[in-house]
């Protein structure tokens, strides 16, 4: 973990969304933390850690792109063209200075370039030694995911830098490996770097593939034809270049008597962070929430306070950003939410629900229901399936998620939006029930 000064980051800040009124004896509080970051990409002038600093160009980084190299990478042949051609895109996106590596996966890791348990660094000259090492890449053998990202692993952790970040592309199953294996993998590897997850074609495992990037803190998504992988490859690349800062934690502090219920991600996607809290000192937590460039998240953060009489008040969390520092301490990123929790007897007050609440609220059982639906509809369960998706439609349609809507109106027929009346689509391709599973968690924000 790296030691930045205050000049290094970008300007964290935070706005708490809430309705602080509980009636007499209330006890549940909800608040919305939207925590934006701005003004990075002006990093150049470290201070703290001038080696962690590309002169200009912001932090320095390292990268790990691991390309399925197994077997049914060949079917069709074209599949591994483009797999090739998507990781030249990427290589070529690498801003000068910048660490990486190339792994070719199958049922072992393989390094494909530099080689030698190192990391190359990115110039012209790096560049095309990777790109001629690619086209030597060649579709043979199994599928072991958690052996590629052991190996990634090994080649990020000692490179002195801000950023670390893996990318993993599978177009099959991860059948040479035992389920447990790849979590401890993914346990193993979670805090030590991000990482994105890219299915390609149609016989890959959609809860693997947004395991991995949810336990790793990345994005998950389906590149359901081969074509579109330099396009998508070459825009992760680009994300993973603007990100300024690693190991950022959301640190809520509460009360005596107080418990926190939940706390989850709810925008651009939503992530469950709840059981990823370490413990911070006496009654405060730390939620990891990954790299950050210049961009803003929301979370929903539930907590339960002791209840009180009318008049009463109370400050029920505290919520700051932080990033530990590896000498046990932390350095404090300046952004500060407080959620609070006044008692009153007007029922109005008590009873009207803040809307960033009741958006989110809503973004989030859209994720579960399209999840459950599509569970219930490949278990057999139809009438089951019809409801969970209806009630899908219904909130994708109510909160606005015109992107949501339309990946859903490939899987059911839409009678009507409004009350969520749905008929199952009798023949669904499986490329739009994979991309709808894979993308159930994309949220909309609310209109301001």
């Amino acid at each position: 973990m790296a030691n930045f000064s205050k000049s290094n980051v970008p300007a964290f800040s935070m706005d708490v969304y809430q309705n602080e009124y509980l009636p007499e004896g209330g006890r549940e509080v909800n608040a919305i933390v939207t925590v934006s970051a701005t003004g990075g990409g002006t990093v150049g002038s470290a201070v703290a850690a001038p080696h962690l600093f590309t002169p200009g160009q912001g932090p320095s980084a390292a990268v790990a792109i691991m390309v399925d190299c197994s077997g049914s990478m060949d079917y069709p042949p074209t599949k591994m063209r483009n797999a090739r051609d998507a990781t030249a895109a990427a290589i070529d996106t690498l801003r000068d200075g910048v660490h990486f590596a190339v792994i070719g996966g199958t049922h072992v890791a393989k390094e494909v370039y530099p080689g030698g348990g190192r990391l190359a660094v990115a110039d012209a000259a790096s560049r095309a030694q990777a790109k001629d090492a690619l086209r030597r890449l060649s579709a043979g053998g199994g599928t072991a995911i958690g052996t590629w990202l052991r190996l990634a692993e090994r080649l990020l952790s000692p490179a002195d830098v801000a950023i670390r970040h893996g990318i993993v592309l599978t177009d099959g199953r991860n059948e040479h490996e035992a389920p447990e294996d790849l979590k401890a993998t993914l346990e193993a590897c979670a805090g030590k770097f991000t990482c994105d997850a890219r299915g390609v074609g149609t016989d890959w495992e959609v809860k693997e593939v947004t395991g991995i990037a949810s336990a790793l803190l990345g994005t998950a998504d389906i590149v359901a034809d081969p074509q579109g992988l330099a396009a998508d490859f070459t825009q992760m690349m680009e994300t993973a270049m603007g990100k300024e800062v690693a190991d950022v934690a959301l640190r809520v502090w509460t009360p005596v008597g107080t418990t926190i219920k939940f706390v989850k991600q709810v925008a651009p996607t939503v992530e469950e962070l709840t059981e990823r809290r370490t413990e911070a000192g006496p009654r405060a937590g730390d939620y990891p929430t990954g790299s950050w460039g210049d961009e803003s998240r929301d979370y929903h953060l539930c907590v339960e306070v002791p209840a009180a009489g009318v008049g009463q008040e109370m400050l029920a969390a505290r919520v700051s950003l932080v990033i530990p520092q590896s000498d046990g301490g932390v350095q404090n990123l300046g952004a500060q939410g407080l959620v609070r929790a006044v008692w009153t007897d007007d029922m109005t007050a008590s009873t009207s629900i803040n809307p960033q609440v009741a958006h989110y609220t809503g973004q989030a059982e859209l994720a579960q229901a399209i999840q459950q639906g599509l569970d219930l509809r490949k278990a057999g369960d139809f009438d089951g399936a019809t409801a969970k998706l209806g009630r899908a439609v219904q909130l994708a349609s109510a909160s606005g998620n015109a992107d949501t809507a339309k990946l859903l109106a490939k899987v059911v027929d839409v009678v009507d939006a409004a009350t969520g009346t749905v008929r199952l689509k009798a023949k669904v391709a499986e490329a739009d029930e994979m991309t709808l599973e894979t993308r159930s968690t994309k949220t909309v924000r609310v209109k301001k």
